[in-house]
């Protein structure tokens, strides 16, 4: 069947349905009925039909539509512009089919939407879609040295520990009380101050944690910042920070979450939690080896392995499923001296079996979240 130029509006009216299209009339010939809309309107269309019921909304562009923006979805955890990769967009006859096909498999329907397409594409992270690039193209990023073994702590002592023990990649990740003041800032100002000067007395590559403007003002190189503190940034906020020049860690847990991470070409970008972990509360399912390895093979930037992270040989399988570093909290004990060097072995033991699995297939996806939440 032959359709005229214009976007295509997919509805889905019940998590486990079947994604259908809504025709769409020309403008202003029928009051009150959804009609054709230019890119920046699809947003309010897309609300409109959520507002009626429907559980997800896909407006798709014209496959020659040059416009940066391409499609937009619309769903509880994913409200964003999406960029297809080259070779990566679908048929639009294709798409219902497909889309439903990953909701079978357990994924919400913003992972879902995503994984129909046959790469995985960009999501933006505001109303406006923000791309490095018309249309965006994504290379792939490299760590070279790999970030190897990487250490989470709260102050600089502990900082100063591990990398007497040896451990080069570190996250300074300090969390803001509720009854913060003018002392408390000043405490988190110098122990920022020790922390980088620390990091470069021993070479290593330090990631602050949240204060990335406090980061800038102090020379740091780098920072880590999780999804939530992203998304709390307006339009002016991510200008700001991308003219920062900071390198950037982002967190993932879902396939939705690695989309906008991926769109931003951070350092890495983290995976977790691997296993069960009782560091922080989380909704999210243990992502295992196997989505782990997914990651590392589509994330296209160097991945670090979170949560539950304990012993050796777990650091030995999660470094075998490709991650580029692994981070280990509790794991590294309270003498860091007794403990890092076997789990160093276990690091290069896994990349060198990671490098003998080169190629070979991973997956598949299992859904990173219950469908009820």
């Amino acid at each position: 069947m032959n359709r005229s130029a214009g976007p295509r509006v997919f509805v889905l009216d019940a998590p486990l349905g079947v994604p259908k299209e809504v025709r769409l009339l020309p403008a202003g010939e029928h009051a009150g009925m959804l009609t054709t809309a230019a890119p920046g309107d699809w947003p309010l269309l897309a609300a409109a039909l959520r507002a009626r019921g429907a559980a997800a909304v896909l407006v798709t562009a014209d496959a020659a539509a040059p416009d940066e923006r391409r499609h937009w979805l619309d769903a509880v955890h994913a409200r964003r512009w999406m960029a297809p990769q080259a070779g990566g967009d679908i048929d639009g006859d294709r798409l219902p089919t497909a889309w439903h096909a990953q909701l079978t498999q357990g994924h919400m329907p913003a992972d879902a939407a995503l994984l129909a397409w046959p790469a995985l594409p960009l999501l933006s992270w505001g109303d406006q879609p923000g791309w490095q690039s018309t249309p965006p193209v994504l290379a792939r990023q490299t760590m070279v040295p790999p970030l190897g073994l990487y250490a989470i702590v709260d102050n600089a002592a502990a900082l100063r520990s591990v990398l007497k023990a040896g451990v080069r990649t570190v996250q300074l990740r300090v969390k803001r009380p509720v009854d913060a003041d003018a002392a408390w800032n000043e405490a988190l100002r110098e122990t920022v101050h020790n922390s980088l000067a620390a990091a470069d007395g021993h070479g290593a590559r330090l990631f602050i944690n949240d204060h990335w403007r406090l980061a800038v003002e102090l020379g740091a190189r780098a920072v880590h910042l999780g999804q939530e503190d992203l998304l709390a940034l307006d339009d002016a906020g991510h200008a700001e920070f991308r003219a920062s020049g900071l390198g950037l860690g982002v967190s993932s847990h879902a396939v939705w979450e690695l989309c906008r991470a991926r769109s931003l070409t951070p350092q890495y970008i983290a995976c977790g939690p691997v296993w069960p972990t009782t560091t922080k509360d989380m909704p999210w399912r243990p992502q295992g080896l196997d989505n782990l390895a997914w990651w590392c093979r589509v994330a296209d930037a160097p991945v670090v392995a979170i949560g539950g992270i304990l012993t050796p040989e777990q650091v030995r399988q999660t470094a075998a499923a490709g991650a580029s570093g692994v981070c280990v909290l509790r794991g590294l004990g309270s003498d860091p001296r007794l403990t890092v060097a076997a789990l160093q072995q276990a690091f290069e033991q896994g990349r060198q079996d990671a490098q003998a699995r080169a190629g070979q297939p991973v997956g598949p996806l299992h859904p990173t979240l219950d469908s009820a939440a």
